[in-house]
């Protein structure tokens, strides 16, 4: 079985929405949120580098792959994610709106198809972006592991990693875990079953 893995840069009030800067179609006024007022410490962002080489296969929802696919393909610090298999989970995508220079993509239309793609061979498949799907697979009880950089901010707008659903609490079993000098904070979580 494969490690779905939900990768994500998260403020302390839990919003994961654009913090590389804001979309055509999404936006909130903190956008751009992790480069602004926090000074870059390249050690914070090792994990990312760790992820980039353990990762097989990709996952986005609609909304984020149609941010990435246009950019991430040309871009230099993301070329070893170039060929890796990427699946794009939406009921609506068109498979004409796939991109032909990012490897293999597979729309996958429903959780249960996520459920079947975890089960098959290989190894960790990282969701990038994506808040509404990650809350989805999260409350469906199939993120095995969660990596965090937790920013000292408080943002009060944006979309939250988790949902408000009435759900049964679920134990997360602490992996790593370190503070770095400009307040950001690297947390590594294995879901416990």
């Amino acid at each position: 079985m494969r490690t779905l893995i939900y990768t994500a840069f998260v403020s302390l009030d839990g919003v994961v929405d654009s913090p590389g800067g804001g979309s055509p179609t999404e936006n909130h006024r903190s956008a751009g949120w992790t480069f602004k007022d926090i000074k870059v410490v390249p050690e914070a962002y090792e994990l990312k580098g760790r992820e980039t080489q353990e990762a097989t296969a990709l996952m986005f929802g609609r909304k984020s792959y149609e941010v990435f696919s246009p950019v991430w393909p040309d871009m230099a610090e993301f070329a070893d994610l170039k060929q890796l298999p990427k699946y794009v989970v939406s009921t609506s995508l068109g498979e004409d709106a796939l991109v032909d220079n990012w490897g293999d993509i597979t729309i996958l239309r429903s959780l249960d198809d996520v459920a079947k793609v975890k089960e098959t061979d290989g190894g960790p498949i990282f969701i990038h972006g994506s808040a509404t799907l990650a809350r989805e697979l999260s409350d469906a009880g199939l993120i095995d592991r969660y990596h965090l950089l937790v920013y000292p901010l408080l943002l009060g707008a944006g979309k939250r990693m988790f949902s408000e659903t009435d759900k049964d609490k679920q134990m997360l079993k602490l992996l790593e875990s370190e503070t770095y000098a400009n307040g950001i904070t690297k947390l590594v979580y294995d879901v416990v079953r």
